[in-house]
């Protein structure tokens, strides 16, 4: 079986051949657009396309971006319009089937006001600034500006085969070169799937369409779609060569970036069935409001006919105008979720009188929109109101639907949808629901705290949590077992389930909570503080810290078809990586390239970093970008020329200039580490987890396979968790661990292993950038003398051999803990607390073991013997890591 064009594209990734982001798309999108990693792996296989003749063998740019409904495919044409300008385009149409979609889309490019526009308020590309124009034909455009022509696929396809005055006419394609953005775009295959002949293909839309981006060979055909169908042999023939980036659902939903599905079936009418989605989704609203987040969860009531949707429409009114606190409180069969959300109301009104009152005035008729057919859902206002459910300002609560949302409607805040009719109906209707869950399958943005990242599932981790509830979607349906079959089949099938998904839970062993710790210890962590802008002098970590890798230009790389008979090549070019850090790089080369970047000039940096001496300090300090590499891909011997250090220096300062733009406040960690009573802080988790995880995560460690790393926690005491389900790198540091315990026991009376399962009150934020740090581990020693106890608490972080130098800061913050952290009591007590940091654990590097054992042993003083171990530990991060910097290997 042939390749797909992205798996051409996927080799060159894996070898570090992609043509890197450029700038002008970064740093012309809207401020409130942040390209995700694959939005960017994306844009990078397209370039790469452009760039390598090899690929694309002298055709016409045709490409197809297969992208999961809610992945971002208008943010991916918009960086893609903003690059083709600089290639000289300046034309642009926009064609899709659905009118409804058309007008989204235009507000997306051309409102500045939308809270969805994509474009930056001023486009500047190459020093000039370029407006964006809407136009309804190519006769007249701005040659400095981009021109879109936003159009129906119909109209299109009228207007070239009868053309009409101020229309599109097939001359308008031929003049000039334009790139043609066509969404939706399987509906386009009306002739690929064709089978009756001369007449249907003249007259079809794909005619049309492919006439006019064969009038010039220069025009672009993008198309985009999360449902092409590439089991139909000819529409996989066509899009073999084509699809240049493949994303689809269940790599959205793997990623995080979807709600998580759960389907409430209940052997009960639909009013009553969509009771119970009116109460979950007023309970969502409430822990909406507990966080201070403005989230307005909306319902949808699907039947299946129109007229069944207008008289459950009057039903549902009816009743919800009789609606009393016993009518809720018989649907409580003390099913965990609805259970909670009566527990939830009850204990602020225990008549529930206030939730009625609340379920009548968020769901009244002045709150409802019906959209049951074509002439309702193409309305103007009925448009833009379905387009902006999630806008404060939009009253809407509750949708009453037959058939009209199935395609191009993307909403955010659709948490619940109530399958009205209870017949089964057929097959294919069961996969057309499937597709609606998929619309509603975005993920609502929210934190519960400003450390959690808004736009992914967090509680992935921490199933119990009740602000799981924000990331779920429920399907509300009869209890029907072949047709909930069949739904899940039809959801495994388009990737909104994981077949594979399965939970593990981390319980508290109960003879730790008999023990004197669980009663008595404390836990200390610090906080997040805003920084002084005068005293900000750092870049986080995760930039100083970045690595950019590029291919020299001169290099010739071959993709072979693995799937074909082609013979392999029996030999290929080796090559060789160079790496330079960019204090190491010469700054004439590092000056002429971050020059082309308006972000980084030295006006603008000098306002986030006030002290800031000069652009060069912050090129090459250590506290800016100094260290941050260049790896160029050469041939063996080859030599990388300035170019190519170049295209590695733009790739590197990409993701700066982002954050140097978009960031107006600094942070740093506080040195005070206020306590907790670790009974409040610790608590059984239960987690869900894929069997796609690797590298031994969710694997007990009894039950490992390498006998090296097999435990059974169970029965050991000083593990305070049942069992192990981390990293194979943490399961090496249990069992180092374990062979210390007899040797730890004899100097401390209570000693205790913590994994640390995203506790919020476990992390810790690095004293300069305030950058959020979760050790996977908490060593608790407490020694007993007299009346008094003294506790050290103290960080491990496992980290597999190729992390260590991406990840050095971790252990230069935790190194200096015990130097900077002053442990905090709101009380008085006689014990002495100590906190204390560890190098990073690496079972595969012995240097960074010898360090760390050497480390351990001077934390627990003469307890352990360290001569076999003659390595002084360094308690001063300084001289630890001047130590480290200066010697090949540990003395």
């Amino acid at each position: 079986m042939s390749q797909f064009l992205f798996h051409k594209l996927e080799a060159l990734e894996e070898i570090g051949a992609l043509t890197p982001m450029p700038m002008h798309i970064t740093e012309n999108l809207g401020n409130h657009v942040v390209l995700r990693d694959y939005q960017r792996r994306g844009l990078e296989y397209f370039l790469t396309y452009l760039d390598q003749d090899g690929l694309r063998k002298n055709k016409q740019v045709h490409t197809l971006f297969h992208m999961a409904t809610g992945s971002g495919k208008t943010v991916m044409m918009a960086s893609l319009i903003l690059h083709l300008y600089t290639l000289g385009y300046r034309r642009f149409i926009f064609f899709v089937n659905q009118t409804t979609i058309l007008e989204k889309t235009k507000a997306n490019f051309l409102d500045q006001a939308s809270n969805k526009h994509l474009f930056s308020d001023s486009i500047t590309i190459d020093g000039e600034s370029v407006p964006v124009n809407q136009v309804s034909n190519f006769a007249r455009t701005n040659s400095d500006a981009i021109n879109i022509c936003f159009v129906s696929t119909s109209k299109l396809h009228l207007d070239l085969m009868y053309p009409t005055e101020n229309g599109l006419s097939i001359d308008d394609f031929g003049d000039e070169k334009v790139v043609l953005l066509s969404d939706e775009a399987h509906h386009v295959n009306t002739l690929t799937k064709a089978t009756k002949g001369e007449e249907l293909a003249i007259k079809s839309w794909e005619y049309s369409v492919t006439r006019a981006f064969r009038e010039n060979s220069d025009n672009m055909l993008l198309e985009f779609t999360a449902t092409a169908n590439l089991n139909d042999p000819n529409i996989r023939a066509k899009y073999l060569d084509k699809i240049v980036f493949d994303y689809p659902l269940a790599k959205f939903r793997e990623s995080g970036f979807t709600k998580e599905f759960r389907n409430f079936r209940a052997d009960l009418p639909a009013w009553e069935r969509s009771l119970i989605a009116l109460v979950l989704s007023e309970y969502r609203r409430s822990l909406a409001t507990q966080i201070r987040q403005n989230i307005k969860p909306v319902v949808l009531l699907k039947s299946s006919r129109v007229s069944d949707s207008e008289d459950f429409y009057v039903e549902f009114f009816r009743k919800l105008a009789d609606l009393t606190p016993d009518q809720i409180l018989r649907l409580d069969s003390g099913e965990e979720v609805y259970h909670e959300a009566i527990k939830h109301f009850r204990a602020r009104d225990m008549s529930l009188q206030q939730l009625v009152a609340a379920l009548q005035l968020g769901f009244s008729e002045d709150k409802a929109l019906m959209v049951n057919n074509k002439n309702q859902a193409e309305k103007i206002e009925n448009q833009l109101a379905l387009n902006s459910l999630e806008d404060a300002s939009n009253p809407y609560r509750l949708i009453f639907a037959v058939d009209m949302l199935n395609e191009g409607w993307d909403v955010l805040n659709l948490f619940d949808i109530v399958r009205v009719y209870e017949t089964r109906k057929s097959k294919n209707y069961t996969v057309k629901e499937a597709q609606l869950i998929g619309r509603a399958a975005r993920y609502c943005p929210f934190v519960e705290d400003e450390e959690q990242e808004r736009s992914v599932r967090k509680y992935d981790g921490d199933l119990t949590n009740p602000y799981r509830l924000l990331e779920t979607m429920f399907f509300h349906s009869v209890d029907d077992s072949k047709y909930i079959t069949e739904l899940l089949q039809a959801l495994k099938e388009n990737g909104l389930l994981d077949p594979e998904t399965y939970t593990v839970t981390y319980r508290v062993k109960d003879e730790f909570k008999q023990s004197q710790f669980w009663h008595e210890g404390l836990v200390f962590s610090n906080k997040k503080v805003e920084k002084p802008r005068e005293a900000t002098a750092h870049l986080p970590n995760r930039y100083r810290a970045g690595k950019a890798t590029v291919k020299a230009e001169n290099i010739s790389f071959s993709v072979v078809d693995l799937f074909s008979e082609a013979k392999v090549p029996t030999s290929t070019t080796a090559t060789e990586i160079h790496s330079r850090r960019f204090q190491d790089l010469p700054y004439n080369v590092l000056l002429g390239t971050v020059d082309e970047s308006p972000a980084l000039r030295f006006n603008i940096l000098k306002s986030k970093f006030p002290q800031l001496s000069s652009l060069k300090e912050f090129l090459t300090s250590s506290n800016y970008m100094g260290e941050v590499t260049v790896d160029v891909v050469t041939p063996t011997s080859g030599t990388p020329t300035a170019q190519d250090w170049q295209r590695g220096i733009r790739q590197a300062i990409a993701d700066v200039a982002t954050y140097i733009l978009r960031t107006d406040r600094q942070y740093e960690g506080s040195t005070t580490f206020e306590a907790a009573p670790i009974r409040t802080v610790l608590r059984d988790k239960t987690l869900n987890l894929s069997k796609k995880d690797i590298d031994g995560v969710g694997t007990s460690q009894k039950d490992v396979t390498d006998a090296n790393l097999q435990l059974d926690l169970t029965n050991k005491d000083w593990y305070v968790f049942n069992d192990n389900y981390g990293t194979s790198e943490e399961k090496h540091f249990v069992r180092h661990l374990s062979s210390m315990m007899d040797d730890l026991r004899s100097k401390y009376d209570e000693v205790y292993l913590v994994r640390n399962e995203r506790f919020a009150q476990l992390a810790i934020y690095d004293f300069h950038t305030g950058e959020r740090f979760e050790p996977d581990f908490l060593l608790f020693l407490r020694d007993k003398s007299g009346n008094a106890f003294s506790q050290e608490q103290v960080y491990v972080e496992p980290k597999g051999s190729h992390l260590l130098e991406q990840d050095r800061w971790k252990e230069r913050f935790l190194l200096s803990l015990q130097d900077n952290a002053v442990p905090s009591k709101v009380y008085v007590d006689s014990i002495d607390y100590r906190i204390v940091g560890l190098p990073l654990f690496t079972q595969g590097d012995i240097n960074q073991m010898k360090l760390f054992t050497a480390s351990l042993a001077e934390t627990i003083s003469s307890a352990i013997p360290i001569a076999q171990f003659p390595v002084k530990a360094y308690r001063s991060a300084n001289k630890y890591f001047d130590k480290l910097d200066g010697a090949s290997e540990v003395d």
